[in-house]
């Protein structure tokens, strides 16, 4: 099936879509130039199929192009942060110790 990602502003979140249907989201808070990432969730139906992995880099690379810093509050964006070395640049480093990179 068909992935994608999409940035539902109005809802403050990213969205996976399989085939069409929701598979699961990010939900962040924007403030001046920062994106902060608070809460990750993958529908069970959709899970152990990798969708959040896709989604978290879909998310941090949509904020790298439009220039935000970002704060993983969000435990599963931390830990893919974390597996992912070449995107904690992202989070500024005045933060990258309280985050744990």
């Amino acid at each position: 099936m068909e992935q994608t990602v999409s940035d539902n502003a109005e809802k403050s979140r990213f969205e996976i879509r399989d085939g069409g249907e929701l598979a699961g989201f990010a939900e962040y808070h924007r403030s001046g130039g920062e994106i902060a990432f608070i809460h990750t969730e993958i529908d069970p139906r959709f899970e152990g199929r990798g969708l959040g992995g896709v989604l978290v880099r879909a998310a941090l690379d949509a904020a790298r192009g439009q220039g935000l810093a970002v704060l993983p509050y969000c435990p599963f964006v931390r830990g893919w942060i974390i597996r992912h070395p070449e995107y904690a640049d992202l989070v500024p480093a005045s933060h990258r110790a309280r985050f744990g990179l």
